[in-house]
């Protein structure tokens, strides 16, 4: 006999009208509730053609009929007139206290594939997913959810999967081990593409999941039919389908493995008739025995000439990038031991503190003169971590060592005088070791604290440009380094405003995160909600924006709102693709197509429920964005900015 567990669905009969049919929940079915002649009736709410929701079907003549494509059924037997099928009916009583329907008891949740490969991604470390569910998605979906329920996951619905790719970009990018970016067959995959390049082009680790329409309609041009091995095969190192018989979580094992030792995408897609099966005797995997240690120590002769080449300079510099961000404590060690300055690449911006006494701030296009002057005065450059893009523009005309732990970085664009294979920490303790009792290396304390000087006196003057157009960008980069927390994370987009925060901000113990070789606008409001996932919330996040990139993931505001994150918006407005428009002048071109119609976003913030400020004068800048970083939650500082003044 079957155990029937009792409903209720209406508090009284007549809340459904005589002739009306309704979709109401009964558990986890869905019902079509039906009025029909005096006495409330239920059937099973899914048509068996193909699915279409009785309960939004009508009643015509005593036949209901499905609104999708017009099928009939008895509203209570269910039946289909003419023909031998129909819709399952179900047991309804009328209570004192309303309408019942009795539904069989569910039976015991079995363990799935889709719940052995999460549960193997989470063992694997994974702790964070960024997606949006969708209807090619469910049984993946209703895996992280039990997942997330125990606490061992958390979930961060997104309203754009761009979006989630982004945070996943710069969770990867912040603590070197990915997160998901999660999204149904179709657009919803096709949307994380510039996400995921982000971070292959940046080699931070990610996992992208999809959903796939069923395997039995793929080629005959079904809704929404992209082919996603394919789709994903030029972005993703690691891109499989998920099958019945594969093996599943060795599968989500080796995509995981490959995304953190390779340092880029990972993809797995789930047809829609897979998520579902019955796991069986499959268990979820570890990571024991399957990942060694990555302290990779250098080949002796390439250390030897390194180490040579050191103890015959007299100024050498020490260039961190953003590979370097997890090896800093030696590297810092390294430079006290030498006196050598140390310059950051743009993406490597606050990798040490602008306030030590050996670091001389970035060097590039997006940096100051300090770095630049102690490239050009060195006689030997010491590089960790550094991809050597023409955006910094490390010289090849001196003397060079380049430490990194990727064979293929080494030398990638010219020769170099000592490449040097070996994990970045590992190396600097032989190195260390190798020179003890042999530098004869200058002291550049000094220089580097006049050169300070200059260059501090030069931005005070540039503080009192004003053209009464908008407040200047040094502005409002010398604001946000005095009152910045100094633990911050800041997420930063491109353009003008990544240029002049590269330039004017002054790094304390804060982290930055950009969309580096790629370079995509819009980047800086998902990514902070990346930055807050992966920080699990304990240090404040500030995404710094111009108006165009902010209004690509505005919505996203929303998200930050949803889930109480600490995220602080600094918006520069100056009603302009402003690089852009800059760089067609540069070019010769006419000024075109750059100009911008916005938006209040102090008012768009504000009905997000988020705090939303704007300010149009620089006397009034400090005080509102002390208000706005102190703030609880999420919050925007919108600032009417000078597009010459940068």
């Amino acid at each position: 006999m079957k155990n029937i567990r009792w409903h209720k669905v209406l508090n009284n009969k007549n809340d459904l009208l005589e002739g009306r049919v309704t979709t109401v929940n009964a558990g986890n079915k869905q019902i079509a509730l039906s009025h029909f002649e005096g006495k409330i009736c239920a059937l099973d709410n899914h048509c068996p053609h193909q699915g279409g929701p009785l309960g939004e079907g009508s009643i015509e003549n005593g036949i209901l009929r499905c609104p999708w494509h017009g099928w009939d059924y008895h509203p209570c037997s269910g039946k289909a007139p003419g023909f031998d099928d129909g819709v399952e009916p179900y047991p309804v009583e009328e209570r004192k206290d309303g309408i019942y329907v009795g539904i069989e008891e569910e039976k015991p949740h079995e363990t799935t594939v889709s719940d052995i490969m999460v549960e193997t991604m989470i063992n694997w470390g994974v702790d964070t997913v960024f997606g949006m569910v969708g209807h090619s998605n469910l049984g993946l979906a209703d895996a992280f959810k039990r997942q997330v329920e125990k606490n061992n996951l958390k979930f961060i619905g997104i309203r754009h999967e761009g979006a989630g790719a982004f945070a996943a970009s710069a969770y990867g990018k912040l603590t070197g081990k990915p997160a998901v970016c999660f999204s149904i067959a179709g657009p919803g995959a096709t949307n994380m593409f510039t996400g995921l390049w982000d971070a292959k082009v940046d080699r931070a680790p990610i996992l992208a999941l999809t959903g796939q329409i069923a395997t039995q309609v793929v080629g005959t041009g079904n809704f929404q039919e992209v082919d996603l091995v394919s789709a994903f095969q030029s972005v993703a190192e690691f891109n499989h389908r998920v099958q019945k018989d594969s093996q599943h979580t060795e599968l989500m094992a080796l995509a995981i493995k490959h995304a953190l030792l390779k340092r880029d995408v990972s993809h797995l897609t789930f047809p829609d008739e897979i998520q579902e099966v019955p796991a069986g005797e499959e268990t979820a995997q570890t990571p024991e025995g399957r990942i060694s240690s990555l302290k990779i120590a250098p080949p002796k002769e390439s250390l030897e000439k390194a180490v040579k080449l050191i103890e015959k300079s007299s100024r050498p510099v020490i260039i961190v990038g953003h590979g370097a961000r997890f090896d800093m404590q030696s590297i810092i060690e390294f430079a006290e031991m030498l006196h050598a300055p140390v310059l950051t690449t743009f993406k490597g911006k606050g990798l040490i503190s602008d306030h030590h006494l050996l670091a001389a701030g970035v060097l590039g296009r997006s940096g100051t003169p300090i770095a630049s002057h102690f490239m050009n005065e060195s006689d030997l450059l010491i590089v960790f971590g550094a991809s050597f893009s023409n955006h910094t523009g490390i010289t090849p005309k001196k003397p060079i060592i380049q430490v990194d732990f990727d064979p293929l970085a080494l030398a990638k664009f010219h020769k170099i005088d000592a490449p040097v294979l070996g994990e970045i920490s590992v190396t600097l303790s032989m190195m260390i070791e190798e020179l003890k009792n042999k530098l004869a290396t200058t002291n550049q304390e000094k220089e580097i604290a006049e050169r300070w000087d200059i260059w501090r006196n030069e931005k005070n003057k540039r503080l009192l440009e004003d053209r009464g157009k908008g407040i200047s960008s040094i502005a409002v980069f010398h604001n946000l380094s005095k009152l910045a927390p100094e633990n911050a994370v800041l997420c930063v987009d491109v353009g003008n405003n990544a240029y002049s925060l590269g330039r004017y901000f002054e790094s304390k113990n804060q982290s930055f995160l950009m969309s580096g070789y790629l370079g995509s606008i819009g980047f800086a409001m998902p990514a902070a909600l990346g930055a807050w996932a992966a920080t699990k919330g304990q240090r404040p996040v500030i995404a710094v924006a111009g108006d165009g990139g902010f209004a690509q993931y505005m919505a996203e505001l929303t998200t930050s709102v949803k889930y109480g994150m600490d995220i602080k918006v600094i918006l520069l407005n100056n009603s302009e693709l402003g690089k852009i428009s800059k760089e067609q002048r540069s070019g010769g071109f006419d000024v075109f197509a750059t100009d911008l119609i916005n938006p209040d976003f102090a008012q768009f913030a504000n009905s997000c429920g988020a705090l939303g400020i704007k300010v149009n004068n620089k006397e009034e800048l400090e005080s509102s964005m002390k208000k706005v970083l102190n703030s609880e939650g999420t919050a925007l500082l919108e600032i009417v900015t000078d597009v010459f003044l940068i």
